[in-house]
Protein backbone atom coordinates (compact mmCIF):
# COMPACT_ATOMS: atom_id res chain seq x y z
CA UNK A 1 0.00 0.00 0.00
CA UNK A 2 1.51 3.31 -1.06
CA UNK A 3 1.91 6.16 1.38
CA UNK A 4 2.78 9.06 -0.93
CA UNK A 5 1.54 10.28 -4.32
CA UNK A 6 3.37 9.47 -7.53
CA UNK A 7 3.08 11.59 -10.69
CA UNK A 8 1.68 8.85 -12.90
CA UNK A 9 -1.32 8.20 -10.63
CA UNK A 10 -2.99 11.58 -11.21
CA UNK A 11 -6.10 11.64 -13.38
CA UNK A 12 -7.99 14.38 -15.12
CA UNK A 13 -11.35 15.99 -14.43
CA UNK A 14 -13.13 16.06 -17.77
CA UNK A 15 -15.30 19.04 -16.78
CA UNK A 16 -12.63 21.39 -15.43
CA UNK A 17 -9.40 20.00 -16.78
CA UNK A 18 -8.04 19.91 -13.23
CA UNK A 19 -5.51 17.19 -12.49
CA UNK A 20 -7.07 14.92 -9.85
CA UNK A 21 -5.33 12.94 -7.13
CA UNK A 22 -8.23 10.49 -6.98
CA UNK A 23 -11.84 10.05 -8.03
CA UNK A 24 -12.90 9.87 -4.39
CA UNK A 25 -11.12 11.16 -1.28
CA UNK A 26 -12.22 9.64 2.03
CA UNK A 27 -11.27 11.56 5.18
CA UNK A 28 -11.05 9.33 8.26
CA UNK A 29 -9.73 5.92 9.14
CA UNK A 30 -12.35 3.99 11.10
CA UNK A 31 -15.00 1.44 10.18
CA UNK A 32 -17.29 3.88 8.34
CA UNK A 33 -14.49 5.50 6.33
CA UNK A 34 -13.01 2.19 5.21
CA UNK A 35 -16.46 0.82 4.36
CA UNK A 36 -17.08 3.85 2.16
CA UNK A 37 -13.69 3.36 0.51
CA UNK A 38 -14.45 -0.31 -0.22
CA UNK A 39 -17.82 0.57 -1.78
CA UNK A 40 -16.25 3.20 -4.04
CA UNK A 41 -13.30 1.01 -5.00
CA UNK A 42 -15.61 -1.88 -5.90
CA UNK A 43 -17.19 0.43 -8.48
CA UNK A 44 -13.82 0.99 -10.08
CA UNK A 45 -13.26 4.39 -8.54
CA UNK A 46 -9.72 5.45 -7.67
CA UNK A 47 -9.87 6.02 -3.93
CA UNK A 48 -7.51 7.93 -1.65
CA UNK A 49 -8.11 7.55 2.11
CA UNK A 50 -6.55 10.15 4.40
CA UNK A 51 -6.10 9.20 8.07
CA UNK A 52 -5.02 11.84 10.57
CA UNK A 53 -3.38 9.37 12.92
CA UNK A 54 0.08 7.95 12.23
CA UNK A 55 0.23 4.36 11.03
CA UNK A 56 0.88 2.97 14.52
CA UNK A 57 -2.29 4.65 15.83
CA UNK A 58 -4.59 3.67 12.94
CA UNK A 59 -8.20 2.54 13.17
CA UNK A 60 -10.16 5.50 14.52
CA UNK A 61 -12.62 4.84 17.33
CA UNK A 62 -13.45 1.48 15.77
CA UNK A 63 -10.10 0.04 16.88
CA UNK A 64 -11.07 0.59 20.53
CA UNK A 65 -14.43 -1.20 20.33
CA UNK A 66 -15.31 -4.82 21.02
CA UNK A 67 -16.48 -5.09 17.41
CA UNK A 68 -20.12 -5.68 18.39
CA UNK A 69 -22.50 -4.92 15.53
CA UNK A 70 -26.28 -4.86 15.95
CA UNK A 71 -28.26 -6.40 13.08
CA UNK A 72 -31.79 -7.73 12.58
CA UNK A 73 -31.93 -11.51 12.09
CA UNK A 74 -34.16 -14.54 12.48
CA UNK A 75 -31.98 -16.52 14.89
CA UNK A 76 -28.87 -18.67 14.76
CA UNK A 77 -29.76 -20.49 11.54
CA UNK A 78 -30.12 -17.15 9.80
CA UNK A 79 -26.61 -16.11 10.87
CA UNK A 80 -24.60 -19.23 10.10
CA UNK A 81 -23.92 -18.36 6.46
CA UNK A 82 -21.49 -15.56 7.41
CA UNK A 83 -20.29 -16.13 10.99
CA UNK A 84 -17.28 -18.28 11.87
CA UNK A 85 -18.11 -21.89 12.82
CA UNK A 86 -17.98 -22.77 16.51
CA UNK A 87 -18.62 -26.12 18.16
CA UNK A 88 -20.78 -24.32 20.74
CA UNK A 89 -23.36 -23.47 18.06
CA UNK A 90 -24.88 -26.93 18.52
CA UNK A 91 -25.91 -26.06 22.09
CA UNK A 92 -26.67 -22.37 21.58
CA UNK A 93 -29.95 -20.49 21.48
CA UNK A 94 -29.94 -17.10 19.74
CA UNK A 95 -33.35 -15.43 19.95
CA UNK A 96 -34.53 -13.75 16.76
CA UNK A 97 -34.14 -9.97 16.64
CA UNK A 98 -36.53 -8.52 14.10
CA UNK A 99 -36.40 -5.25 12.19
CA UNK A 100 -39.38 -4.14 14.27
CA UNK A 101 -37.45 -4.93 17.47
CA UNK A 102 -34.45 -2.94 16.22
CA UNK A 103 -36.58 0.06 15.31
CA UNK A 104 -38.46 -0.03 18.61
CA UNK A 105 -35.19 -0.13 20.55
CA UNK A 106 -33.84 2.92 18.70
CA UNK A 107 -37.03 4.87 19.30
CA UNK A 108 -37.19 3.84 22.95
CA UNK A 109 -33.62 4.61 24.02
CA UNK A 110 -33.47 7.93 22.13
CA UNK A 111 -36.91 9.03 23.41
CA UNK A 112 -38.10 9.21 19.82
CA UNK A 113 -35.44 11.70 18.72
CA UNK A 114 -33.93 9.37 16.10
CA UNK A 115 -34.39 10.25 12.42
CA UNK A 116 -36.97 7.73 11.11
CA UNK A 117 -35.58 7.56 7.56
CA UNK A 118 -32.01 6.99 8.72
CA UNK A 119 -33.34 4.43 11.18
CA UNK A 120 -35.11 2.51 8.43
CA UNK A 121 -31.95 2.36 6.35
CA UNK A 122 -29.90 1.17 9.30
CA UNK A 123 -32.36 -1.50 10.35
CA UNK A 124 -32.97 -2.90 6.87
CA UNK A 125 -29.41 -2.86 5.56
CA UNK A 126 -27.14 -3.71 8.51
CA UNK A 127 -27.36 -7.49 8.08
CA UNK A 128 -26.91 -7.66 4.28
CA UNK A 129 -24.02 -5.23 4.52
CA UNK A 130 -22.22 -7.41 7.07
CA UNK A 131 -22.58 -10.28 4.61
CA UNK A 132 -21.08 -8.04 1.92
CA UNK A 133 -18.12 -7.16 4.13
CA UNK A 134 -17.67 -10.82 5.02
CA UNK A 135 -17.53 -11.61 1.30
CA UNK A 136 -14.69 -9.07 1.00
CA UNK A 137 -12.72 -10.66 3.83
CA UNK A 138 -13.99 -9.37 7.18
CA UNK A 139 -14.69 -12.07 9.77
CA UNK A 140 -17.65 -12.28 12.18
CA UNK A 141 -18.62 -14.54 15.09
CA UNK A 142 -21.08 -14.93 17.93
CA UNK A 143 -20.01 -12.92 20.99
CA UNK A 144 -20.25 -15.62 23.67
CA UNK A 145 -18.11 -13.85 26.26
CA UNK A 146 -20.14 -10.64 26.13
CA UNK A 147 -23.71 -11.50 25.16
CA UNK A 148 -24.47 -15.01 26.41
CA UNK A 149 -24.86 -16.86 29.69
CA UNK A 150 -24.10 -20.55 30.04
CA UNK A 151 -27.00 -22.47 31.56
CA UNK A 152 -26.80 -25.31 34.05
CA UNK A 153 -27.19 -27.94 31.30
CA UNK A 154 -24.14 -26.52 29.48
CA UNK A 155 -26.11 -24.76 26.75
CA UNK A 156 -25.81 -21.05 25.94
CA UNK A 157 -28.53 -18.41 25.73
CA UNK A 158 -27.90 -15.06 24.04
CA UNK A 159 -29.67 -11.93 25.24
CA UNK A 160 -30.13 -8.21 24.59
CA UNK A 161 -30.50 -8.19 20.79
CA UNK A 162 -26.75 -7.82 20.19
CA UNK A 163 -25.20 -11.10 19.14
CA UNK A 164 -22.64 -10.69 16.33
CA UNK A 165 -19.17 -9.16 16.47
CA UNK A 166 -15.87 -9.13 14.64
CA UNK A 167 -13.26 -11.82 15.13
CA UNK A 168 -10.53 -10.10 17.12
CA UNK A 169 -12.83 -7.30 18.29
CA UNK A 170 -12.16 -3.77 17.11
CA UNK A 171 -8.51 -4.55 16.42
CA UNK A 172 -9.48 -7.47 14.19
CA UNK A 173 -12.11 -5.34 12.47
CA UNK A 174 -9.63 -2.63 11.52
CA UNK A 175 -6.83 -4.99 10.50
CA UNK A 176 -9.35 -6.70 8.21
CA UNK A 177 -10.43 -3.34 6.75
CA UNK A 178 -6.85 -2.32 5.99
CA UNK A 179 -6.15 -5.64 4.27
CA UNK A 180 -9.31 -5.39 2.14
CA UNK A 181 -8.46 -1.79 1.17
CA UNK A 182 -5.07 -2.95 -0.07
CA UNK A 183 -6.65 -5.77 -2.06
CA UNK A 184 -9.08 -3.32 -3.69
CA UNK A 185 -6.30 -0.90 -4.63
CA UNK A 186 -7.22 1.92 -2.24
CA UNK A 187 -4.32 4.21 -1.38
CA UNK A 188 -4.13 4.94 2.35
CA UNK A 189 -2.03 7.80 3.68
CA UNK A 190 -1.42 8.20 7.41
CA UNK A 191 -0.49 11.31 9.36
CA UNK A 192 -2.69 13.47 7.13
CA UNK A 193 -3.87 16.62 8.93
CA UNK A 194 -6.84 17.56 6.75
CA UNK A 195 -7.83 21.11 7.61
CA UNK A 196 -10.55 22.09 5.16
CA UNK A 197 -12.48 21.50 1.97
CA UNK A 198 -11.68 22.80 -1.52
CA UNK A 199 -14.76 24.34 -3.14
CA UNK A 200 -14.85 25.35 -6.80
CA UNK A 201 -17.97 26.94 -8.33
CA UNK A 202 -20.17 25.56 -5.54
CA UNK A 203 -18.79 22.03 -5.71
CA UNK A 204 -16.51 20.28 -3.24
CA UNK A 205 -13.49 19.27 -5.30
CA UNK A 206 -10.97 18.19 -2.70
CA UNK A 207 -9.32 18.90 0.63
CA UNK A 208 -6.47 20.90 2.12
CA UNK A 209 -3.79 19.06 4.08
CA UNK A 210 -1.36 20.74 6.48
CA UNK A 211 2.22 19.69 5.85
CA UNK A 212 4.93 19.24 8.49
CA UNK A 213 6.34 22.70 7.73
CA UNK A 214 2.90 24.28 8.25
CA UNK A 215 2.14 24.85 4.58
CA UNK A 216 -1.13 23.67 3.02
CA UNK A 217 -1.38 21.24 0.12
CA UNK A 218 -4.53 20.81 -1.95
CA UNK A 219 -5.61 17.34 -3.01
CA UNK A 220 -8.30 17.17 -5.67
CA UNK A 221 -11.05 14.64 -6.39
CA UNK A 222 -14.50 14.46 -7.94
CA UNK A 223 -16.01 13.99 -4.49
CA UNK A 224 -15.10 13.83 -0.80
CA UNK A 225 -16.53 11.52 1.87
CA UNK A 226 -16.17 12.70 5.47
CA UNK A 227 -15.85 9.88 7.99
CA UNK A 228 -13.55 11.52 10.53
CA UNK A 229 -15.60 11.03 13.71
CA UNK A 230 -17.13 13.41 16.21
CA UNK A 231 -15.59 15.95 18.58
CA UNK A 232 -15.18 13.82 21.72
CA UNK A 233 -11.41 14.36 21.97
CA UNK A 234 -11.80 18.16 21.93
CA UNK A 235 -12.17 19.23 25.58
CA UNK A 236 -13.16 22.78 24.60
CA UNK A 237 -15.95 21.60 22.32
CA UNK A 238 -17.12 19.08 24.93
CA UNK A 239 -17.51 21.84 27.48
CA UNK A 240 -19.22 24.13 24.96
CA UNK A 241 -21.73 21.63 23.59
CA UNK A 242 -22.15 18.98 26.32
CA UNK A 243 -21.80 21.26 29.32
CA UNK A 244 -19.53 22.13 32.20
CA UNK A 245 -17.62 19.18 33.60
CA UNK A 246 -17.42 17.29 30.34
CA UNK A 247 -13.89 18.54 29.84
CA UNK A 248 -12.99 16.08 32.62
CA UNK A 249 -14.32 12.98 30.85
CA UNK A 250 -11.86 10.29 29.84
CA UNK A 251 -11.48 9.75 26.09
CA UNK A 252 -12.00 6.03 25.49
CA UNK A 253 -11.01 5.93 21.85
CA UNK A 254 -8.83 7.76 19.37
CA UNK A 255 -7.37 11.12 20.48
CA UNK A 256 -7.67 12.43 16.90
CA UNK A 257 -11.46 12.99 16.72
CA UNK A 258 -11.45 16.72 17.49
CA UNK A 259 -14.26 17.97 15.26
CA UNK A 260 -12.06 19.60 12.60
CA UNK A 261 -13.96 18.10 9.68
CA UNK A 262 -17.33 18.92 11.24
CA UNK A 263 -16.08 22.51 11.45
CA UNK A 264 -14.88 22.32 7.83
CA UNK A 265 -18.33 21.21 6.70
CA UNK A 266 -20.09 23.92 8.67
CA UNK A 267 -17.69 26.52 7.24
CA UNK A 268 -18.86 25.84 3.68
CA UNK A 269 -22.54 25.91 4.64
CA UNK A 270 -23.41 22.40 5.80
CA UNK A 271 -26.37 22.11 8.13
CA UNK A 272 -26.04 20.76 11.66
CA UNK A 273 -27.95 17.65 12.66
CA UNK A 274 -28.33 15.37 15.63
CA UNK A 275 -28.28 15.97 19.35
CA UNK A 276 -25.20 18.10 20.00
CA UNK A 277 -25.66 18.21 23.77
CA UNK A 278 -25.45 14.43 24.33
CA UNK A 279 -23.01 11.63 23.60
CA UNK A 280 -22.15 7.99 24.11
CA UNK A 281 -20.45 7.72 27.50
CA UNK A 282 -19.91 4.67 29.63
CA UNK A 283 -18.50 3.48 32.95
CA UNK A 284 -14.73 3.48 32.64
CA UNK A 285 -11.91 2.45 34.96
CA UNK A 286 -11.29 5.53 37.08
CA UNK A 287 -7.73 5.20 38.29
CA UNK A 288 -5.80 2.71 36.14
CA UNK A 289 -2.75 4.51 34.68
CA UNK A 290 -3.03 5.33 30.98
CA UNK A 291 -6.81 5.06 31.03
CA UNK A 292 -7.32 7.17 27.90
CA UNK A 293 -6.81 6.01 24.30
CA UNK A 294 -5.12 2.85 25.54
CA UNK A 295 -4.36 0.74 22.44
CA UNK A 296 -3.29 -2.28 24.47
CA UNK A 297 -6.35 -2.59 26.70
CA UNK A 298 -8.82 -0.77 24.36
CA UNK A 299 -12.36 -1.77 25.39
CA UNK A 300 -11.23 -3.79 28.42
CA UNK A 301 -11.26 -0.61 30.52
CA UNK A 302 -15.07 -0.59 30.43
CA UNK A 303 -17.01 -2.06 33.36
CA UNK A 304 -20.28 -3.46 32.03
CA UNK A 305 -21.45 -6.13 34.44
CA UNK A 306 -23.05 -3.45 36.61
CA UNK A 307 -26.68 -4.72 36.18
CA UNK A 308 -25.77 -7.61 38.49
CA UNK A 309 -24.78 -5.43 41.46
CA UNK A 310 -25.22 -1.85 42.62
CA UNK A 311 -23.44 1.43 41.87
CA UNK A 312 -22.76 3.96 44.64
CA UNK A 313 -21.15 7.37 44.65
CA UNK A 314 -18.37 8.49 46.99
CA UNK A 315 -21.03 9.24 49.63
CA UNK A 316 -22.20 5.62 49.55
CA UNK A 317 -25.51 6.43 47.84
CA UNK A 318 -27.07 4.73 44.82
CA UNK A 319 -28.13 7.14 42.05
CA UNK A 320 -29.29 5.06 39.03
CA UNK A 321 -31.52 2.08 38.35
CA UNK A 322 -28.81 -0.46 37.52
CA UNK A 323 -31.45 -2.93 36.33
CA UNK A 324 -33.48 -0.53 34.21
CA UNK A 325 -32.79 -2.62 31.11
CA UNK A 326 -30.17 -4.91 29.60
CA UNK A 327 -26.78 -3.22 29.74
CA UNK A 328 -26.88 -2.87 25.91
CA UNK A 329 -29.54 -0.18 26.36
CA UNK A 330 -28.16 1.69 29.39
CA UNK A 331 -24.36 1.60 29.31
CA UNK A 332 -24.02 4.47 26.83
CA UNK A 333 -25.80 6.89 29.18
CA UNK A 334 -24.58 5.90 32.64
CA UNK A 335 -21.20 7.57 32.16
CA UNK A 336 -23.07 10.87 32.06
CA UNK A 337 -24.72 10.09 35.39
CA UNK A 338 -21.38 9.31 37.03
CA UNK A 339 -19.92 12.59 35.74
CA UNK A 340 -22.60 14.38 37.83
CA UNK A 341 -21.53 12.66 41.05
CA UNK A 342 -19.03 14.11 43.59
CA UNK A 343 -15.57 13.88 42.07
CA UNK A 344 -17.08 12.25 38.94
CA UNK A 345 -16.30 8.85 40.49
CA UNK A 346 -18.50 5.94 41.54
CA UNK A 347 -18.06 2.32 42.66
CA UNK A 348 -19.65 -0.85 41.34
CA UNK A 349 -20.28 -3.15 44.32
CA UNK A 350 -20.53 -6.96 44.13
CA UNK A 351 -20.39 -9.83 46.60
CA UNK A 352 -18.60 -13.16 46.10
CA UNK A 353 -21.32 -15.03 44.15
CA UNK A 354 -21.78 -12.11 41.75
CA UNK A 355 -18.04 -11.65 41.32
CA UNK A 356 -17.89 -15.07 39.69
CA UNK A 357 -20.31 -13.89 36.99
CA UNK A 358 -18.47 -10.71 35.92
CA UNK A 359 -17.04 -10.45 32.43
CA UNK A 360 -13.51 -11.80 32.67
CA UNK A 361 -12.17 -9.63 29.84
CA UNK A 362 -13.14 -6.47 31.75
CA UNK A 363 -12.85 -7.41 35.42
CA UNK A 364 -9.66 -9.45 35.29
CA UNK A 365 -7.51 -7.11 33.20
CA UNK A 366 -4.00 -6.05 34.27
CA UNK A 367 -3.83 -3.22 36.80
CA UNK A 368 -7.58 -3.00 37.34
CA UNK A 369 -8.85 -0.53 39.95
CA UNK A 370 -10.50 -2.79 42.52
CA UNK A 371 -10.80 -3.03 46.30
CA UNK A 372 -11.59 -6.32 48.06
CA UNK A 373 -12.55 -6.90 51.69
CA UNK A 374 -14.15 -9.52 53.90
CA UNK A 375 -16.84 -7.14 55.16
CA UNK A 376 -18.69 -4.13 53.78
CA UNK A 377 -17.28 -1.96 56.57
CA UNK A 378 -13.72 -2.84 55.57
CA UNK A 379 -14.55 -2.31 51.91
CA UNK A 380 -15.94 1.15 52.65
CA UNK A 381 -12.79 2.15 54.50
CA UNK A 382 -10.61 0.97 51.61
CA UNK A 383 -12.44 3.17 49.09
CA UNK A 384 -12.86 6.20 51.34
CA UNK A 385 -16.61 5.95 51.97
CA UNK A 386 -18.09 6.30 55.45
CA UNK A 387 -18.78 2.69 56.54
CA UNK A 388 -22.20 3.51 57.97
CA UNK A 389 -23.22 5.11 54.65
CA UNK A 390 -22.30 2.09 52.51
CA UNK A 391 -23.67 -0.50 54.94
CA UNK A 392 -26.90 1.48 55.30
CA UNK A 393 -27.36 1.62 51.52
CA UNK A 394 -26.71 -2.11 51.13
CA UNK A 395 -28.99 -3.05 54.04
CA UNK A 396 -31.81 -0.94 52.61
CA UNK A 397 -31.27 -2.47 49.18
CA UNK A 398 -31.10 -6.04 50.47
CA UNK A 399 -34.21 -5.65 52.59
CA UNK A 400 -36.32 -4.24 49.74
CA UNK A 401 -35.89 -7.20 47.35
CA UNK A 402 -38.75 -9.61 46.72
CA UNK A 403 -36.69 -12.81 46.75
CA UNK A 404 -39.74 -14.92 45.88
CA UNK A 405 -39.33 -13.75 42.26
CA UNK A 406 -36.85 -16.00 40.40
CA UNK A 407 -33.54 -14.32 39.50
CA UNK A 408 -32.57 -14.74 35.82
CA UNK A 409 -29.91 -12.53 34.18
CA UNK A 410 -30.86 -13.73 30.65
CA UNK A 411 -34.26 -12.00 30.72
CA UNK A 412 -35.72 -8.88 32.31
CA UNK A 413 -36.84 -10.89 35.31
CA UNK A 414 -38.79 -8.19 37.17
CA UNK A 415 -37.00 -9.00 40.42
CA UNK A 416 -37.06 -5.54 41.93
CA UNK A 417 -35.52 -3.72 44.82
CA UNK A 418 -38.23 -1.34 46.04
CA UNK A 419 -35.85 1.31 47.31
CA UNK A 420 -34.77 4.73 46.04
CA UNK A 421 -33.88 4.65 43.25
CA UNK A 422 -35.65 1.41 42.44
CA UNK A 423 -33.73 -1.42 40.82
CA UNK A 424 -36.14 -2.83 38.24
CA UNK A 425 -34.50 -6.17 37.42
CA UNK A 426 -31.82 -8.59 38.67
CA UNK A 427 -31.87 -7.43 42.29
CA UNK A 428 -30.13 -9.91 44.54
CA UNK A 429 -28.95 -9.37 48.13
CA UNK A 430 -25.28 -8.56 48.66
CA UNK A 431 -24.52 -10.76 51.65
CA UNK A 432 -21.58 -13.07 51.08
CA UNK A 433 -17.99 -11.87 51.41
CA UNK A 434 -15.54 -11.12 50.14
CA UNK A 435 -17.02 -7.93 48.72
CA UNK A 436 -15.61 -6.02 45.74
CA UNK A 437 -15.65 -2.36 44.65
CA UNK A 438 -14.60 -1.27 41.15
CA UNK A 439 -13.91 2.45 40.75
CA UNK A 440 -15.48 3.94 37.61
CA UNK A 441 -15.69 7.35 36.01
CA UNK A 442 -17.13 8.74 32.77
CA UNK A 443 -15.52 7.50 29.58
CA UNK A 444 -16.68 9.33 26.46
CA UNK A 445 -16.94 7.30 23.25
CA UNK A 446 -18.45 9.56 20.61
CA UNK A 447 -20.67 12.60 20.27
CA UNK A 448 -24.16 12.54 18.77
CA UNK A 449 -24.07 15.90 16.97
CA UNK A 450 -22.84 16.09 13.38
CA UNK A 451 -23.68 17.12 9.84
CA UNK A 452 -27.05 16.86 8.15
CA UNK A 453 -27.38 14.55 5.16
CA UNK A 454 -30.01 12.75 3.17
CA UNK A 455 -30.35 9.00 3.64
CA UNK A 456 -27.48 8.32 1.24
CA UNK A 457 -24.91 10.51 2.93
CA UNK A 458 -25.17 13.56 0.65
CA UNK A 459 -24.48 16.56 2.89
CA UNK A 460 -27.24 19.18 2.97
CA UNK A 461 -26.99 22.94 3.30
CA UNK A 462 -29.29 25.25 5.29
CA UNK A 463 -31.91 25.13 2.50
CA UNK A 464 -31.88 21.35 2.43
CA UNK A 465 -30.03 21.17 -0.88
CA UNK A 466 -27.16 18.82 -1.58
CA UNK A 467 -23.68 20.29 -1.34
CA UNK A 468 -22.36 18.85 -4.56
CA UNK A 469 -19.46 16.46 -4.15
CA UNK A 470 -19.68 16.16 -0.35
CA UNK A 471 -20.77 13.06 1.59
CA UNK A 472 -20.73 12.07 5.26
CA UNK A 473 -20.85 8.82 7.23
CA UNK A 474 -20.03 7.35 10.63
CA UNK A 475 -20.02 9.41 13.80
CA UNK A 476 -19.99 12.65 11.77
CA UNK A 477 -23.49 11.84 10.51
CA UNK A 478 -25.99 13.48 12.85
CA UNK A 479 -29.55 12.33 13.45
CA UNK A 480 -29.52 8.68 14.42
CA UNK A 481 -28.82 8.93 18.14
CA UNK A 482 -29.81 11.24 21.00
CA UNK A 483 -29.15 10.86 24.70
CA UNK A 484 -28.48 7.14 24.35
CA UNK A 485 -28.15 4.40 21.76
CA UNK A 486 -28.57 0.62 21.51
CA UNK A 487 -25.19 -1.08 21.86
CA UNK A 488 -23.64 -2.12 18.56
CA UNK A 489 -25.69 0.24 16.42
CA UNK A 490 -22.77 2.64 15.95
CA UNK A 491 -20.62 0.17 14.00
CA UNK A 492 -23.73 -0.97 12.13
CA UNK A 493 -24.50 2.62 11.10
CA UNK A 494 -20.93 3.09 9.94
CA UNK A 495 -21.29 0.08 7.66
CA UNK A 496 -24.69 1.05 6.25
CA UNK A 497 -24.09 4.74 5.61
CA UNK A 498 -20.44 4.26 4.71
CA UNK A 499 -21.48 1.88 1.96
CA UNK A 500 -24.28 4.17 0.80
CA UNK A 501 -21.91 7.13 0.53
CA UNK A 502 -19.24 5.09 -1.24
CA UNK A 503 -21.78 3.74 -3.69
CA UNK A 504 -22.66 7.27 -4.86
CA UNK A 505 -19.38 9.17 -4.55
Amino acid sequence: MTTSPTPDTRIGDAQTGTSLDADVIVVGGGNAAFTAAHAAAERGRKVLLLEKAPRDAFGGNSYYTAGATRIAHAGLEDLQDFIEPDERHAVTEVPAYSAADYTADLVRVTDGRNDPELTEGLVQEAAPNLRWLQSLGLKYRLMYERQAYQREDGSYLFWGGLHVGNVGGGEGLMHDHVRVAEQLGTEVRYGQDVTGLVVEEGQVKGVTVRQEDGSLQELHAESVILGAGGFESNAEWRREHLGEGWENAKVRGTPFNNGDMIAAGLEIGAQKAGHWSTCHSTQWDAFTPNNESNRELTNRLTRQSYPLGIIVNTEGQRFVDEGEDFRNYTYAKFGREILKQPGSVAYQIFDAPLRAMLRSEEYEMPGITVAEAGTLEELAEKIGIAPEALTGTVQDYNGSIDTTVPWDPTVKDGRRAETTPVKSNWATPLTEGPFYAYAVTCGITFTFGGLKSDTHGRVLDAEGEHISGLYVCGEMLGGLFAGNYPGGSGLAAGVVFGRRAGTLA
